[in-house]
Formats: structure tokens, sequence, C-alpha cells
């Protein structure tokens, strides 16, 4: 049976997603800090931050003219005041935000710039270089630059005349998050102003969101966590949003532990929260003031949740995507984490989930089968890809390509994604299981398993290891590891020892990568 909340909210026309946050918040709470940026000590109320977007819906609206609606405006720069001040520009101007992933290079980025074809494009001076090539492929592209001079971003923000929002369909696009391409393909996800809404008020609910909340981001604003989870929704809730530029566990680990700033709220992906803890300056009272630590985008090991069990913090796990935010989410209470390890939780208010099988029916309890999804929240589709919005669409479920199962006391796990799953000797062999028992070792610090073709078993796995600084597990000391966890044709059949995993912003691993990279090699042993 489905798992079903979200009727609770109309799919019609709901005016609450037309309505404006920030505008709102000036008008009850205009003092009220709304943002402070650590890089520059700049801090904006919320009063000041309305004044800020108007201003910037002004220049917009000078600078695009006649075309800014439906016009897209690219930003290809790390997370900023004037970031959120832009995004939500773009809202009141009718246009549609562009966050590009400044990790990319030029070439990466070509495909993306043509798909969107953007009429602005703002950047960070760090990324001239790349943008110059950029320029070069559309000429037409108006660019402007967010430091340096009268010319610049916030100096053209101060010298512009307030303007107010123009009326806007709350179904028409106002962001387009591009996926992190784990196949190696970005996609343009659409999203609306209601899936906006609705993703934030999802979020409010599992991570416990309010006009007290002090949320610290330095996930970056070109994936759903930073820009639509922690950005946008404590803003809309009334909480201070501490933005920073970037992660370095030095630095986030000052501010956790700035009880001036109290920071009740800090969202990470597994990576980080690993880093978080092997940096010098970790300490248990550094993070002691904290709600929850919120961790998404990759599979948690049992050893990191327990660490931080120990030190007093509740490591909430959840499962979201750029389609849909926030979809499932472990309770924010100790007892719940600890009972439930690996777990990815309860699903969010306005979410229903169905679980479903190869023959399309939904699976029992305990049984493993394709998470589909439906809500407020759950974009409409791909932008300009009409195919792939059908392919991902049956009867108006969004049919996510992740497995998972619903066990009996109503948590979800997510087994893995349906592409990863290979089949070795006719049995499914999840990857992310054999994953875990690999990091299990004391001397794995990160591992990846890919199916690769096999002449005798049909597939086999190929398991791609980072050891810890100093460690020396050799590969057959790791199989027999594997043999004491896992059935024989679950363990991998081959054992790569590698520097790092490629991984996306979100954390998630690039197997597309670590395929080709199996493939070259097999070519380069073939030509000897």
């Amino acid at each position: 049976m489905a798992h079903s909340f979200s009727g609770v909210v109309s799919s019609a026309d709901c005016g609450l997603v037309k309505d404006d946050p920030i505008l709102y918040r000036a008008g009850v709470a205009p003092d009220r800090q709304a943002l402070f940026e650590i890089a520059t000590g700049r801090q904006l109320t919320y009063a000041e931050l309305d004044a800020r977007i108007a201003r910037c819906t002004g220049l917009l609206t000078g600078v695009l003219g006649a075309r800014r609606d439906g016009a897209r405006v690219a930003m290809l720069a790390r997370n900023s005041m004037d970031s959120i001040v832009l995004a939500f520009a773009c809202q009141r101007a009718g246009a549609i935000y562009v966050p590009l992933n400044w990790r990319l290079n030029a070439a990466e980025l070509l495909p993306i710039l043509a798909d969107c074809a953007p009429a602005l494009l703002v950047h960070d001076e760090e990324f001239s270089a790349v943008v110059a090539s950029l320029v070069d492929a559309d000429p037409e592209m108006v660019v402007m630059s967010t430091s340096g001079g009268p010319a610049a971003l916030a100096a053209r923000i101060e010298a512009s005349l307030p303007a107010g929002q123009v009326p806007a369909d709350a179904d028409g696009a106002c962001v387009l998050l591009y996926t992190s391409g784990t196949t190696g393909q970005p996609k343009g996800v659409v999203i609306t102003r209601r899936n906006a809404f609705f993703a934030a008020v999802n979020f409010s609910f599992v991570g416990e969101i309010g006009p007290e909340t002090v949320a610290l981001c330095d996930l970056p604003f070109f994936h759903t966590i930073g820009l639509i989870a922690v950005a946008r929704t404590t803003l809309m809730l009334g909480g201070t949003l501490v933005v920073s530029d970037r992660f370095t566990p030095a630095r986030t680990l000052a501010a956790l532990a700035d009880r001036q700033r109290a920071v009740t709220h800090y969202f990470a992906v597994p990576q980080i929260a690993l880093a978080l803890r092997g940096d010098a300056a970790y300490s248990a009272a550094a993070l002691s003031g904290l709600h929850a630590l919120f961790v998404g985008g990759a599979p948690l090991t049992q050893a990191l949740i327990e660490s931080y069990l120990d030190d007093g913090v509740a490591l909430v796990n959840g499962y979201g995507m750029s389609e849909a935010g926030t979809v499932l989410h472990v309770p924010i209470d100790r007892r719940a984490v600890q009972d439930n390890p690996g777990s990815v939780g309860l699903p969010a208010p306005l979410i229903d989930i169905r679980i479903v099988g190869e023959d399309g029916r939904e699976v029992d309890e305990g049984e493993i089968g394709e998470l589909w999804l439906r809500g407020p929240a759950v974009t409409p589709g791909y932008w300009n890809k009409p195919g792939e919005t059908a392919a991902a669409f049956t009867d108006g479920w969004y049919r996510t390509g992740d497995l998972g199962r619903r066990e009996a006391n109503g948590f979800y796990r997510i087994v893995d994604r349906l592409k990863d799953m290979y089949i070795s000797g006719g049995e499914n062999v999840y990857p992310a299981e054999v994953e875990a028992a690999l990091v299990s070792h004391p001397d794995i610090l990160d591992a990846a398993v890919v199916g690769i073709p096999d002449t005798r078993w049909g597939e086999c796995g190929i398991a791609y290891v980072v050891l810890r600084p100093g460690a020396a597990a050799t590969g057959e000391a790791i199989a027999g590891h594997c043999a004491e966890r896992l059935a024989a044709f679950k363990r991998p059949a081959g054992i790569v020892f590698v520097e790092t995993i490629p991984r996306t912003a979100s954390g998630k691993v690039q197997k597309h990568v670590l395929r080709q990279l199996h493939s070259d090699e097999t070519l380069q042993r073939q030509a000897l």
C-alpha cells in the first residue's frame, strides 16, 4: 500500500505559493536577522534583505527588459548573500534562477548553457577564465561579475530602483537545478514556485525549522540541499541563515562552536561529517549547541553514526533529490537514530510514496522495489527533455530509479540505484550492501563497487577502495573480510586501490567514471 500524507493538500491552485516569503517576513519581523555572511561579516535584517531583493529585481528588469518573463539567469559563484538575493529577485521578476556547479570546467558547462540558454550570467572573479570560454560560445549572453567596481553586481544593485513582484503562475519555473550527473549527463530539473514552497514546508517539518533556527550552510547553492532545504526553508520560516562560501573543517567547526552566533542546524554530506571528526580542531563541545546534524546524499556507515552519538550528537539521516526535495527523514530523536541504523526514516508530510516491483505492482512490506513519488514538491519534469520527462513518470508518479524497502516500523531504507544493481549468476547484487561491508574494514576509508561484464557469471563486481592514511591492508585481507560478511555471489571479483572515489557535490559516487576507468584499463591490457 502506498504511504500517503499529501492528500491534505489540494493540487489545485494554492495562494500560499504565490506569496513571497521574504516580503512576508519583512512585514511581520523586519528587524530580525535574516542573513550573516562568514567571509565578509555582512549581515541583513529581513527588511534590509527585502529592500535589496527589490533593487535586484529592478536591476533584472532593466537588464532583461521585455525578455525577463521566463528568462534564465545563470550564476557561477560560491555561496554568498548576493546568491540568495539574486535567486529571490529572479522569482519576483518572473525570471528563472540557474545556479551552476562551479566545480565543472568550461567543456562541462557548455552543454548546460546550451540547454538553458541564459540571458544573463553572473559570476565570481574566481571563475573569470572559465566564463571567457563560455562567452565565446554565446556572445549575446550578458555577463556580470559579482565584484570589481561600478559594473559589478553589488554596485549595480545599489544603484537600481526597487521593483515589485510581477504576476506569476504558481506552476511556472523559478529555478533550474542541473542534476549532479551520476550518469554523466546532467539534466535541468524544473523547480516551480509551488515545488519550492512545498519542498521547504516538507523540510521545515522533518528538520523542525522555525524562527529560532540559526542554520549554517556551506553546502553549495547549486544543489537542492543548500538552496532549497537549508536556505529557502530557513528564510521562509523566519530563521537566520549563516552563509559560508566554502567548507573547510576548521572554519565550519569554529562557526559551530561560536556561541554568539549559536548555530542550531547544520546539514552535511557523509564525507563532510567524516572530515569534521578527522580534523584536529574537532571536539564534542563544538557541536553541543546543535539541535541536529543532518546528513544526506550518500549512505552513512554505522561507525560514523555511533561516533557522533557517543559525542551526544544525533546524526540524522535522510533521503531527497532535486526532483522532489526532502522525501524521507529520520526523526530528530536519539533513540530513533540508535534503533534504525542505516535507515533514511519516515516520509515527509506532503509526499506520497509507493515501492513498486518490476511487474508494476506495489511490493509487500520488507520487499525491495523502486521508489515512486507524488506530491506538490515533485518536479513537473526536465527542461527541454520531453522524452526523458515522459520516461520518468508513470500515471503521475515520479520514478526515482532508487531501490528501497519499507520495514515493519514504517521506516524506509534505500538499497541502491536501480541502474547500479547487477546480476551475477542469476542473483541480484546491490553494490551499496557490498560497499557497507567494505567500509566496515578498519583500514578502508572509502569504497565503491560497480558491476562489469563477466563471461562466466554474466556480471561481477569490481571494488574501488581508498585506504586510510598509513593503512596497509592487502587485497587478500580485504577479500577475507568480505568472505566473512557476504555470500559468495556478492563478493567483489577484483579490488582496485585508488586515491579517491569520484563523487558529485552531494557525495554520490559517479559510477559511470569508474566503469569508464575499468573499460580504459581493460583496453590498455588488451593492447599490451
